[in-house]
């Protein structure tokens, strides 16, 4: 989601401490989803023209390539699986369920399962998540049901995290 908005707002100094925050968040950037430059319902993954992904296969693998302008801002699903991201250019700041790290490319990270992302790029970057397909799963919309939920409360139902 390209905005206008600039590494030295708000957002930049993330604070959000609790997963509460981020829905917040994820609401007022729906709400504003008319504006140009906001994509999203809260109900589905979205395809945003301006961040193009691309989906690549390997045996039982699912690789997810993000291509980030700088100043673009994602809020992402909810992760139901342990899996590895890795930033194989640019820097950017990510807020997981109300931690806030700062990035550098190259770098990797293992991601626990319940993790929800924001990604603010601080420049263009190159973001990509690796997840288990053990039945090797074509189907975008098949997969995404099964790695993410869309919101906590869905993760928590499927997982009995409540």
């Amino acid at each position: 989601m390209n905005s206008s908005l600039t590494t030295d707002t708000k957002l930049n100094k993330m604070k959000l401490k609790k997963a509460t925050a981020i829905q917040a968040l994820q609401k007022t950037m729906y709400e504003g989803s008319e504006v140009d430059g906001f994509y999203g319902d809260g109900k589905s993954i979205v395809e945003v023209p301006e961040i193009p992904i691309k989906h690549s296969f390997a045996d039982q693998l699912y690789i997810r390539q993000m291509d980030l302008s700088k100043g673009d801002v994602v809020v992402g699903a909810v992760h139901n699986h342990l899996h590895v991201w890795f930033l194989l250019k640019g820097k950017v700041i990510i807020n997981n369920n109300g931690e806030k790290v700062e990035h550098i490319a190259p770098c990797y990270t293992v991601s626990t399962p319940g993790s929800q992302r924001i990604i603010l790029a601080l420049e263009d970057a190159i973001f990509v998540n690796v997840h288990k397909n053990p039945d090797n799963i074509k189907d975008i919309e098949e997969l995404e049901k099964e790695l993410v939920s869309i919101t906590k409360e869905e993760y928590n139902t499927k997982y009995n995290n409540i």
